[in-house]
């Protein structure tokens, strides 16, 4: 079984964001990289489905050459070898569009992705490789297996799961609880720097969006703290001050 995994350079949780250009840029100074958290699990996972000879995992990222420690990592934890679309990730539709043409010369039975980037939050790459590629898709998964020729995949709905049987070739979107995503040990930190990292050069897409300015959210504002024995003080707060009631 041949499994694709499409991963993000995503900035740290703790990263303190800034913008430059008038806010029409994001200041990567002094930015920590790191693999997309939820990429990370969907790894796991083809990596689990493929242990002991079962097929291989391969890693794509649209991203120039900055990107390529978080590729390593991916490589390091498990990966059989990786792809780099050296193009800048411009939108989701720009990256879809990328991996889809890579995929339509390289045909993969599994097409993962994490639910969403944690940088855009976004959650549409999955949806558009489908579409693209004209195979189904399906986001949000909590669980994953894969019996011969069919995936059975697992998610939340409203007032209980959703359980699907498909026939591979699917693209889906991995969420928490399909697998725990797993520490690179040192022999495969050093096994990552000999494996294939292939660069291709990217397909021309018709660009559909443009960012316009970024803002930060606005600052917090203050807190009242009230007794849990003085009902009738957060009532009168509600009331005359939040207004609220």
């Amino acid at each position: 079984m041949k499994i694709l995994v499409c991963i993000s350079n995503v900035p740290d949780t703790t990263t303190k964001i800034t913008f430059t250009d008038n806010n029409t840029q994001f200041n990567t100074n002094g930015v920590q990289f790191i693999l997309n958290p939820y990429d990370e699990i969907a790894l796991a996972r083809a990596i689990e489905l493929t242990d002991g000879g079962n097929g291989s995992v391969t890693v794509i990222n649209v991203g120039e050459a900055a990107t390529e420690p978080t590729i390593r990592k991916a490589l390091a934890i498990g990966a059989t070898d990786a792809v780099r679309i050296n193009a800048k990730p411009h939108d989701a539709w720009f990256v879809a569009n990328q991996i889809a043409a890579y995929v339509k010369q390289n045909p993969f039975d599994l097409i993962l992705t994490g639910r969403e980037s944690i940088d855009y939050n976004g959650s549409k790459v999955a949806a558009m490789l489908g579409e693209l590629l004209d195979i189904p898709s399906v986001s949000i998964i909590k669980k994953l297996d894969v019996t011969g020729s069919e995936a059975t995949v697992e998610r939340e709905i409203e007032g209980g799961k959703e359980v699907l049987t498909i026939p591979l070739p699917i693209v889906a979107g991995t969420a928490e609880g399909v697998a725990e995503p797993k520490i690179p040990n040192m022999r495969g930190i050093m096994s990552a720097r000999t494996k294939p990292l292939t660069v291709v050069e990217p397909v021309e897409v018709k660009i559909n969006s443009e960012v316009i300015s970024y803002e930060t959210p606005a600052p917090r504002g203050k807190v009242t703290l009230v007794p849990a024995d003085d009902a009738g003080k957060l009532v009168d707060l509600l009331h005359n001050e939040a207004r609220v009631i």
